[in-house]
């Protein structure tokens, strides 16, 4: 009995070492004929990645003969209808860490196999498929997709070896677009960035940010200046100026807070604020509230708080340019020569100096300098 366990344990490690022989025998780091690259795109604070092989044109005709048109039989696998796996070798792998919109419609995040069928009218559909492990389109399914997206392609200058590339990004945009031989297949993936956004600040917030004032401040001043929820900013900005241990009241988070008040149209508690404020500012803070006001048009309040910022600041520089630029902004040119001279003075480097003297030329010319 001992005899005959013994020969079947023999057979059976024999049997394994075949097996495990088989697969380790390969050599696949080998350099490949389409070799594998990788692309990304920071959209706000989604990133976009596209992983995929690159097959060369190599004189061969590509679009309708090496890439067929429509759905095809490709002779192997479990689907008797496939689309182009829009690349070589394994899946092309498409991955978004946020939900994009993508021709209108929502691709939630996650991981994909990309896949295309190209027409022969320069029109195609590009497929995004559950299914990112299969190899290839060789056993493609219809009920995987997660999203289908038609688009017009384009012709454009000879890419020997296929490429994607991302074009055309902006704030909450990007055009993917896979170039090959003469043709382009763009398509817009768009991403809610100020939601994403807030919905990582409340996350990050419960976390160790979370005991930092100024996280509490950036918070809010995001949401204010991109259309986040008013209340929801006056809390962040409440928890940065009292109540928690970190709490401190400063010029940064009580002028936020005037701000998102001056927003939701209470402009007397929002002033009230601002004077609260001065005092705890530097003086190109306080500059930089006088700037602010005259680009809102505000001319009357911006010279006053030039004219504090003067009195509080005493010779300091830029307390003078700021008098200038708030004289300027009602049209009083006298007054604005007299300050830019003396700003001249009190000029701390030659690029202040440089500055100040180009206005003062044309303050002298009775031209505006704001």
């Amino acid at each position: 009995m001992k005899k005959s366990y013994t020969a079947i344990s023999a057979m059976i490690l024999v049997a394994i070492f075949c097996i495990s022989n088989s697969a380790y025998s390969q050599l696949n780091f080998l350099p490949r004929g389409s070799q594998m690259a990788k692309v990304s795109q920071r959209i706000g604070n989604t990133d976009v990645t596209i992983v995929y092989s690159r097959p060369s044109v190599n004189d061969r005709e590509i679009w309708g003969a090496l890439v067929p048109y429509g759905m095809n039989n490709l002779g192997f696998g479990t689907a008797t209808e496939s689309p182009w796996r829009a690349g070589a070798n394994e899946n092309t792998i498409f991955k978004t860490s946020d939900d994009l919109t993508i021709g209108g419609k929502t691709l939630p995040a996650g991981k994909y196999g990309l896949h295309m069928i190209v027409n022969e009218d320069n029109t195609a559909t590009v497929i995004f498929s559950k299914n990112h492990d299969a190899w290839g389109s060789y056993f493609y399914e219809p009920s995987e997709d997660a999203l289908r997206v038609d688009v017009e392609t384009k012709e454009g200058p000879h890419v020997e070896q296929l490429m994607y590339v991302f074009n055309e990004v902006d704030a909450t945009s990007a055009v993917a677009s896979l170039n090959w031989g003469k043709k382009q297949i763009p398509f817009k993936v768009e991403a809610d960035v100020t939601g994403n956004v807030l919905a990582d600040i409340r996350q990050k917030l419960q976390t160790s940010p979370g005991f930092n004032r100024q996280s509490w401040e950036q918070a809010a001043n995001y949401a204010l200046n991109n259309n986040g929820d008013l209340d929801e900013a006056l809390g962040w900005v409440d928890a940065a100026i009292a109540g928690q241990f970190f709490s401190q009241k400063t010029y940064n988070n009580l002028s936020i807070k005037s701000q998102i008040l001056a927003k939701q149209g209470k402009e007397t508690e929002a002033k009230a604020l601002m004077k609260e404020a001065l005092p705890l500012g530097t003086v190109f803070q306080v500059h930089g509230y006088g700037r602010q006001l005259i680009g809102q048009g505000k001319t009357d309040e911006a010279l006053e708080i030039f004219k504090w910022n003067a009195k509080a600041h005493k010779g300091t520089w830029p307390v003078h340019y700021g008098l200038a630029r708030g004289y300027s902004a009602l049209g009083d040119n006298k007054s604005t020569v007299k300050h830019l001279k003396i700003a001249m003075q009190n000029a701390p480097a030659q690029a202040n100096k440089d500055r100040v003297a180009a206005n003062l030329a044309k303050a002298e010319k009775g031209e505006a300098i704001n």
